[in-house]
């Protein structure tokens, strides 16, 4: 099926160009069409958040449940000064102008208690609410939130600092920082595949698989709730497995051109061999992703869906779309000209400033790429070949006397590096899981600054309020309700209490109790108090009575979120375990080398865990990442989990499919190894090495969350590439020698059998001529010129 795929697309490149540019741009354009519909929202059933909300909905039409925002005012004299007041209603008429928007200012009646009564900055600070329609989503609020930024910054009061607060109205932007990523691996793959064209296809049909997978995605966002964040989640991953998997194959195809294959029969055995390992990769990294369904919760299968749906795409156009390339370039791939090399570091140049967000450098970029377009067919230097590299035999490189010196000290090199990855990996005992808060944003931010202006002013508790409500039935009930709010006051935590607020003063139905806690929203001493209230305060309060009292808003509904989702994450750990182990077992025909595969990669992925908790909750180096320390947002674990074990089995199948069909070959378990990752080394190193910065490049990105998961992809890659890879499977392949290959006799009669090596046909005795497939398949008929090598 493979080498028919293969020899079918190399021989009809114009079908496959077509289909996939009306499925991009259809895919691009429906989605721009229809819209998108994110959503940062949770339901969590069964809790007392939800129920919380539900009476907040019934009975005070959603206030405190939906989505909220605030104009933050602080001047260098009272709020109340006409040369402030003024002014400032003014500019909240304007506001409330602004469809989906309901102001309540501190100006109007009952509105005294929004202005600050606290310290030195008593009279000084103020806030006015904004609540927002609930039909506005993620997208419709962030740009409200910039159209109120952009009203209070064009009419600016002297000595008066307007911000706009809350995380809803937080402005967010396209991420760019994926041009960096790109702008890398240009150079990457340049070095390490010492063609442009072969660069050029590589990153040309990852781009094409990850366009369609962020349509795919805000199409999804229609269907299920997913955050706005999908999309730079998805294009993140995509872009590197996208990159990883099309490399994989151009490399064994240009191994087999090497060998004095034509072209394509060199696609045939590229996509027979490295493409049965994209394809086993690529469903191991979807299946891991979808494992996030077991969750039970709409935002984290959104999520995984979203990532699930860009890593299928990638994938399909890298045995498709690419050997359609291949049909196209045929034997140019081996060629580069001095042209090439000139456009390629310009194209570069520009991409990184585009980035980076220089745009002056970015234009230099440019004018140099149109230069050297112009001149480069008739200054005849840069119409020039370079001169092909010389491939070293491979048991002379680095990467063999590598392995060969690894496994010389098996048992040092594996102490070594089990060791290393252990004490990275002790910093997870102090994970926390929670939701930052605003306080997380880059400094600067007008979100923060109206966080730091609220705690000034009010107090850090202020920023998260709780929300006690309850439905009632008479007097007696908001006598029993009054009686609660007042042995709330004397809880140690609790700053101060509002209340009980009923839903009509004449026929009342629920009521609400605000409570200020004395600490910030993510502090742990918040959730303490959360768990207290619910548990001991409370039930003794309402003891006797007929109230029924949930704790709700949104500091409640994070610390709900937070214990449902760490629940549930070891089932969600066993599944993808427990599946991938099965996988493995079945490629490999081994008890040993999956088992070996599922201890190193976790190995890898608490390195990583240990490394995002030293940076974003210690808080070490927060600084150099525009961050502050705080809790890990708990989808954060399961999702690195899925990705990272995902795609961890990316080089573990390329690199041990490689191993074994070396074995095969010879029977000879040292130096199969030695061979296989000789032959392997310089392309997981390079694809290891471009998805490290494109995922890197995003800790530059302002979201928190994109933050986190861009560092702990990137030092998951990096630590699974160069530890796993390069030190411990040498190390252990030599420990356990033809051990590794051992599989019960009546377990591999029952086991399916999934080849990944395909097969490996002898070169012909003369280069250039095509070899004798079995039977004749579509595409035979294509004839080449024959590359000698």
């Amino acid at each position: 099926m493979y080498k028919r795929l293969a020899r079918w697309a190399f021989s009809h490149p114009a079908p496959v160009f077509a289909a996939w540019i009306v499925t991009l741009f259809g895919v691009l354009a429906l989605a721009g069409t229809i819209g998108d519909q994110f959503d940062d929202g949770i339901e969590i059933p069964g809790s007392d958040t939800e129920a919380g909300f539900d009476i907040l909905d019934e009975h005070f039409g959603g206030v405190g449940s939906g989505a909220e925002g605030f104009v933050v005012i602080a001047a260098d004299r009272p709020v109340t000064d006409p040369s402030v007041q003024g002014p400032i209603e003014g500019l909240l008429a304007e506001v409330e102008e602004i469809d989906g928007v309901t102001v309540r200012s501190p100006y109007a009646p009952g509105g005294a208690q929004q202005i600050s009564a606290l310290g030195a900055d008593a009279g000084r600070i103020a806030y006015a609410s904004l609540a927002l329609d609930a039909e506005l989503n993620q997208t419709e609020a962030s740009e409200t939130g910039v159209e109120i930024l952009e009203l209070l910054r064009d009419n600016e009061i002297p000595g008066v600092q307007l911000e706009v607060g809350g995380a809803a109205l937080a402005e967010f932007e396209p991420p760019e920082t994926e041009l960096i990523g790109l702008a890398f691996a240009v150079i990457v793959l340049i070095l390490a595949m010492g063609s442009v064209l072969a660069m050029g296809i590589t990153i040309g049909v990852a781009l094409f698989g990850v366009g369609t997978g962020v349509g795919l995605i805000i199409l999804i966002s229609n269907v299920i709730t997913a955050p706005d964040f999908a999309v730079t989640i998805g294009a993140m991953i995509g872009l590197g497995v996208g990159i990883d998997y099309a490399l994989f194959i151009v490399t064994r195809y240009r191994e087999s051109i090497r060998q004095g294959f034509v072209p394509i029969d060199a696609t045939a055995i590229a996509l027979d061999t490295a493409g049965r390992s994209v394809i086993f990769a690529g469903a191991t990294v979807v299946v891991s992703l979808l494992g996030l369904l077991l969750i039970g919760l709409e935002f984290i299968a959104g999520l995984g869906i979203g990532a699930a749906a860009t890593v299928l795409m990638t994938m399909i156009a890298s045995v498709t779309l690419l050997p359609a390339s291949l049909g196209l370039a045929g034997d140019r791939v081996e060629v580069t000209r001095r042209r090439g090399i000139a456009m390629a570091g310009f194209a570069s140049l520009a991409l990184l400033a585009l980035g980076l967000s220089i745009p002056p450098l970015a234009l230099v970029g440019a004018a140099g790429l149109l230069m050297v377009l112009l001149v480069s067919f008739a200054y005849a230097p840069l119409r020039k070949a370079v001169p092909p590299r010389v491939e070293k035999p491979l048991r002379t490189t680095f990467w063999y006397r590598w392995s060969r010196m690894i496994q010389a000290r098996p048992w040092s090199a594996a102490l070594a590096g089990f060791l290393i990855l252990g004490v990275m990996t002790l910093p997870v005992l102090d994970l926390r899981l929670g939701f930052s808060d605003e306080s997380n944003f880059p400094e600067g931010s007008t979100t923060r600054e109206a966080y730091e202006l609220i705690s000034d002013g009010f107090g850090p508790g202020f920023n998260g309020p709780l929300l006690l409500v309850t439905e009632v039935s008479g007097s007696q009930d908001l006598a029993d309700a009054a009686a609660l709010a007042a042995s709330l006051e004397t809880v140690d935590g609790v700053a101060s209490v509002t209340g009980p607020i009923p839903n009509d003063q004449t026929d009342p139905t629920a009521a609400i109790v605000q409570v200020i806690p004395s600490t910030s929203p993510q502090d742990e001493d918040t959730e303490a108090l959360v768990v207290e209230l619910r548990d001991d305060v409370i039930p003794a309060a309402t003891d006797g009575t007929e109230l029924v009292v949930f704790v709700t808003g949104q500091v409640a509904a994070n610390i709900d979120i937070s214990d449902l989702l760490a629940g549930r994450t070891l089932l969600f750990f066993s599944v993808v375990l427990a599946l991938s182990f099965l996988l493995l077992m079945m490629v490999f025909r081994s008890l040993l080398v999956p088992l070996k595969a599922v201890i190193m990669n976790m190995m890898s992925i608490g390195a990583a865990y240990g490394l995002i908790v030293a940076v974003f909750s210690w808080g070490w180096g927060a600084g150099l990442f525009d961050t502050s320390g705080g809790p890990i947002e708990p989808f954060i674990p399961m999702m690195l989990f899925a990705i990272v074990f995902g795609l961890s089995m990316d080089y573990e199948v390329f690199l041990l499919s490689r191993i074994k069909e070396e074995y095969e070959h010879t029977g000879d378990a040292v130096e199969s190894v030695a061979d296989g990752l000789a032959a392997t080394a310089r392309v997981i190193t390079a694809a290891a090495a471009i998805m490290v910065v494109v995922f890197g490049s995003f800790v530059l990105e302002d979201n928190r969350v994109i933050k986190l998961f861009g560092m702990g992809l990137a030092a998951a890659v990096a630590l699974d590439a160069s530890f796993v890879r390069m030190l411990l499977v040498p190390a252990t392949m030599e420990l356990l020698g033809d051990r590794n290959w051992w599989l019960p006799a009546w377990l591999d009669r029952i086991l399916p059998d999934l080849n990944v090596e395909g097969s490996r046909p002898a070169p012909p005795a003369v280069p250039g001529t095509p070899i004798d497939w079995d039977g004749p398949e579509s595409g035979d008929e294509v004839e080449r010129e024959p590359v000698l090598v």
